[in-house]
């Protein structure tokens, strides 16, 4: 088959295992898909991002040199940087934290699916063809997730004490504040922000994205 409206698309593939971005290189240059890259850790992958400017990246959540969030890491750093780059998270795994990190911005272009669900090239190519046109592609099973944890209350896992941090987050105040007003040391708040984090499974991105997504989930609940 073709690969329709996404031919020409500049592709850089990230993954660890040769065998998945050797064969992922391969099946995307018969589609007429151009490949400018094919990495296997995060650095490498945001230097060939930087250097090459896809159109779509293809990305393992878990990736070297830490073997855990790296890969989701390296593509919200790479989103950060090019607001048009399309991201496509490949996973083994349904990781509700990492889809609600891609979905937050609201601006589209994102992906994820399992990696034994992708079991076509059609598959991948719609996807593909999906998010450089601006749209989002998730895997059923995490849409399914997904809204069995919307139904949840996020806040339910947190202690009162947790509960009084994360009010007082949602209205500004700074972790010095929030020890001042609380009356205990600055590290306990951070203590505390960390284990609000944690419950509500905010993945920590390398930015104080997940401190507005912890206010933003105070101010679902109320």
């Amino acid at each position: 088959m073709g690969c329709g409206s996404v031919c020409h698309v500049r592709v850089v593939v990230a993954d660890d295992s040769v065998l998945l971005r050797e064969g992922l290189v391969r099946l995307l240059t018969e589609v007429d898909c151009e490949v400018v890259a094919a990495v296997e850790d995060a650095p490498s992958f945001l230097r060939a991002v930087a250097e090459q400017r896809p159109d779509v990246a293809i990305v393992d959540v878990r990736m070297p040199p830490r073997m855990t969030d790296d890969g989701l890491r390296a593509a919200v750093e790479a989103r950060a940087s090019q607001p048009d780059l399309g991201i496509l998270m490949l996973s083994a795994y349904v990781e509700l934290s990492y889809a609600d990190v891609l979905l937050s911005d609201g601006r589209g272009r994102v992906g994820y699916l399992l990696k034994d669900r992708v079991t076509s090239l059609d598959t991948l190519v719609d996807a593909l063809r999906t998010i450089s046109a601006g749209g989002t592609v998730l895997d059923p099973e995490v849409v399914a997730q997904l809204l069995v944890a919307r139904r949840a209350d996020p806040l339910a896992a947190l202690s009162t004490r947790e509960k009084e941090v994360l009010a007082l987050m949602a209205e500004g105040r700074s972790n010095a504040a929030i020890a001042e007003r609380l009356v205990v040391t600055s590290g306990a708040v951070e203590k505390h922000i960390s284990n609000i984090f944690a419950k509500i499974n905010l993945p920590d991105v390398g930015s104080d994205n997940r401190r507005v997504l912890a206010v933003l989930a105070w101010l679902r609940s109320r």
